[in-house]
């Protein structure tokens, strides 16, 4: 929410908000400025700070709202997709639905209703497990044991049909094995996950940080417009479901060293080393 100051700006924002909630496409910078003051660089710069996401962002968000609505009122891919804006279904499905992530109900249901395909192989860092929904990678996660993957894939999904699958996850488990042995310079793979508005912009923020290069919680934070939650950028990076896909193992603490890692301190140590030296 936008609180009560003397700002300005807080009127211009709201109305930005407004207009960006209806207008249908992605309007440019200079013509947001235009519409609500100060130049394209200004403007994208104060609204991300009272909104936390980039006009573009916003929009973008915005439309999936659209789709998700008009797909609860009708169930009509289609036509949803199109009164949304998004001019045709190949577009929305190229850009919107790896964002829509897993429906939060799903997830708290422990996964009810899902088929959960996963597969566990060897890699430099250990054993490492892939799983993997209908959409996409729901969990990649590196241990010492084959037992103590799958239970920890359990009791993440309870409730969800659990298949092991070695040979259809193959493609995604040799990238993943390529990527972590410092093989294969990224790592661009469809994922189905819930996760909070909040940790959206943390793992986006992750996802551009440049390989070999880590960032400190508290910048992250500062990236995100959001300068006092170092703290919570922490948290988010330790919810992350799917190691490496999702780079959490390049955030650091600002006093040195690499920190806590949901895998292992070494391995985030050895990862971080081979992303530098590769």
């Amino acid at each position: 929410m936008l609180s009560a100051t003397t700002d300005p700006w807080i009127d211009r924002i709201k109305h930005a908000c407004a207009y960006l909630a209806k207008v249908d496409g992605h309007p440019a910078l200079g013509t947001l400025a235009r519409r609500f003051g100060g130049s394209p660089y200004h403007f994208q710069r104060t609204f991300k700070r009272f909104v936390g996401v980039t006009p573009r962002e916003y929009a973008e968000a915005c439309r999936l709202r659209r789709v998700k609505r008009r797909l609860r009122e009708t169930g009509a891919v289609t036509d949803a997709v199109l009164e949304a804006g998004y001019g045709s279904s190949g577009r929305f499905y190229e850009r919107a639905v790896p964002r829509l992530g897993m429906r939060p109900t799903i997830y708290q249901n422990g996964g009810a209703g899902l088929e959960i395909r996963y597969a566990i192989v060897e890699s430099s860092l250990g054993r490492l497990l892939v799983g993997a929904t209908s959409r996409g990678i729901c969990s990649v996660a590196m241990g010492t044991s084959d037992g103590a993957l799958q239970r920890a894939l359990v009791d993440e999904y309870p409730q969800a049909t659990l298949n092991r699958d070695d040979g259809a996850l193959r493609r995604w488990t040799s990238a993943v094995v390529a990527y972590v042995a410092g093989r294969r310079p990224r790592l661009d793979l469809p994922i189905d996950i819930q996760a909070t508005a909040f940790q959206w912009q943390v793992w986006k923020a992750l996802a551009e940080i440049p390989r070999g290069e880590t960032r400190t919680y508290s910048a992250i934070a500062r990236a995100i417009g959001r300068p006092r939650a170092a703290r919570a950028v922490g948290h988010a990076c330790a919810k992350n479901p799917v190691a490496v896909v999702i780079p959490c193992h390049r955030a650091v603490p600002e006093a040195g060293g690499v920190g806590n890692y949901r895998w292992g301190p070494q391995r985030k140590k050895s990862l971080l080393d081979r992303e530098r030296n590769s």
